[in-house]
């Protein structure tokens, strides 16, 4: 969330070979009807795109939506870039198909938070909310 503004500031990506965003699209929505400033890479973006990305966008939350099953390989790339970039605070959150397990095992690298392909907007929301908040962002929970 940016200081001078209050806004929590969201990328969302799509990363690799999967070309399902409908889910995110409505993500996406959700997000800025609550107020957030959301941006979208699209679909087919590499781990260097989306880290490029987030950085020049300044935002707080870089949230990457798979369905391809290929996020025990993504999101460490991911995490590796933004902190070769200097921009290991960009929070990053996780949705999509994630296994039980592997919800363990992407936390366990550094991941805010993962939401499952069932969670309501509301919930993503209040999420994202509290990751930014998580982030040292004082105004991230106060309602809109």
């Amino acid at each position: 969330m940016k200081q001078e503004t209050g806004i929590i500031r969201v990328l969302l990506a799509k990363v690799g070979l999967d070309g399902h965003d409908r889910g995110v699209k409505v993500v996406a929505r959700s997000l800025r009807d609550a107020g957030m400033d959301v941006v979208y890479t699209g679909l087919h973006r590499t781990p260097a795109e989306v880290v490029q990305a987030a950085v020049q966008e300044d935002v707080d939350i870089l949230g990457v939506s798979l369905l391809s099953g290929a996020h025990m390989t993504i999101i460490p790339e991911i995490l590796k870039q933004l902190k070769a970039a200097g921009a290991a605070d960009i929070r990053v959150v996780v949705g999509g198909v994630i296994p039980d397990d592997d919800v363990v095992k992407l936390k366990k690298l550094g991941v805010a938070e993962v939401l499952l392909q069932d969670s309501a907007p509301d919930e993503i929301v209040s999420t994202l909310r509290q990751v930014a908040a998580g982030r040292g962002l004082a105004q991230a929970l106060r309602p809109y």
